[in-house]
């Protein structure tokens, strides 16, 4: 397998960052011909990745991204993660996040564009673009939303006493403008737009196996007895990718043997499969796995989907990912300041909690992956 050329966690970032700026900044102002070129060479992934899997794969992570001016700032707007039913537990409502959080870039993106040309969500943007501290108080099962300018609210959440509960987040605004972070919370609590950890696993598989020209949807549902049914992503969650389904082959955990589309299944404290994510690279090189994935339970900024990084050492490529020696950069944070503390500092300790994790390969996406290296 060829060796990739993946950055270190500052480069990526950089890189990204720096490319949805230029293309927001180039789009909005007249420019050139050459300009024009200049700039759609920068931001082709193959820049940075080949023209692999690679590649692929990071054009399905760039789709859940969108640039927007919002509040007079250039944002850059990661796709929610979506949870159903593990915030409404106190609440009498109940609710759904659009399309049971199974959703994909190309439905869901339209829809957020809904909500940010809307009255409401404009309303919103004035509220916290007035310059003074206030606490946004959210509730989920109506869609709602309201600002607190008391001053015992705001010395409260100040001093660290949160006073919100699960379905109504609480949230502490230092009168500096609108943020990105604000923006993820309007789209979680009152737009409920997103997809959970499977769905966005699911999107980037399906986005693979469309590139190599292979209908991974009418196969899935095939191979799960779901006759007629064209989309399956509403049937495919960790569960899936848990099962003894023939599509599934168990992979080592050993580097030496991970490849990108493999997918990392991370175990709850029943045993069962809790979370997933989908490793883009393997730099056996430089010691780096660069894998992404879908989750709110990260640093405020990160919220939604994100990449995360592994670091070892390039002269024991045999090392297991469940190896202590290896360091996993991505911390783990509650969704809302406040509102205790994550039960695992990093993703590392998360995955060999509860017996330890493991790593998976869809079968059918294998002869995709070699006809997609070798283009």
């Amino acid at each position: 397998m060829k060796k990739n050329k993946a950055k270190t966690t500052d480069n990526n970032s950089f890189h990204f960052s720096l490319f949805t700026f230029l293309f927001f900044l180039f789009v909005a102002l007249p420019v050139s011909a050459s300009e024009i070129d200049h700039l759609a060479a920068f931001s082709d992934p193959a820049r940075i990745w080949g023209n692999g899997i690679e590649r692929v794969i990071e054009e399905a992570y760039r789709a859940c991204f969108r640039t927007r001016i919002i509040g007079g700032r250039i944002m850059n707007i990661r796709m929610p993660f979506a949870e159903n039913h593990e915030r409404d537990l106190l609440s009498d409502t109940g609710w759904d996040f659009l399309f049971g959080g199974k959703g994909n870039p190309d439905i869901l993106w339209p829809l957020i564009e809904e909500v940010f040309d809307s009255e409401e969500f404009a309303r919103y943007v004035e509220t916290l673009s007035e310059g003074r501290e206030q606490v946004i108080i959210f509730d989920m099962a109506t869609q709602k939303w309201q600002s607190s300018r008391d001053l015992f609210d705001i010395a409260r959440m100040k001093a660290g006493s949160y006073r919100g509960l699960p379905h109504r987040p609480y949230v502490y605004s230092a009168g500096k403008g609108i943020e990105e972070s604000d923006v993820y919370n309007y789209l979680y609590c009152v737009g409920h737009a997103g997809m959970d950890c499977s769905a966005f696993v699911w999107y980037v598989l399906n986005y693979c196996a469309r590139q190599g020209g292979v209908d991974l949807g009418g196969a899935v549902s095939r191979s799960l007895g779901l006759w007629g049914v064209r989309d399956p992503s509403s049937y495919v969650g960790t569960a899936f990718y848990a099962s003894k389904n023939s599509q599934i082959m168990p992979v080592e955990s050993r580097i030496s043997r991970l490849r990108p589309a493999d997918i990392i299944l991370f175990t709850g404290a029943k045993g069962n499969i809790t979370h997933s994510a989908i490793i883009q690279s393997v730099d056996f090189t430089r010691g780096i796995i660069r894998y992404l994935q879908c989750t709110d339970e990260a640093p405020l900024y990160e919220r939604g989907v994100h990449e995360s990084f592994i670091y070892f050492d390039p002269e024991k490529p045999n090392v297991s990912l469940h190896d202590r020696s290896l360091n996993w950069t991505q911390r783990r944070q509650v969704p809302f300041p406040g509102e205790g503390t994550s039960a695992f500092p990093n993703d590392g300790v998360r995955f060999r909690a509860f017996g330890g994790g493991r790593v998976v390969r869809l079968r059918l996406l294998v002869p995709v992956i070699d006809k997609l290296n070798r283009q």
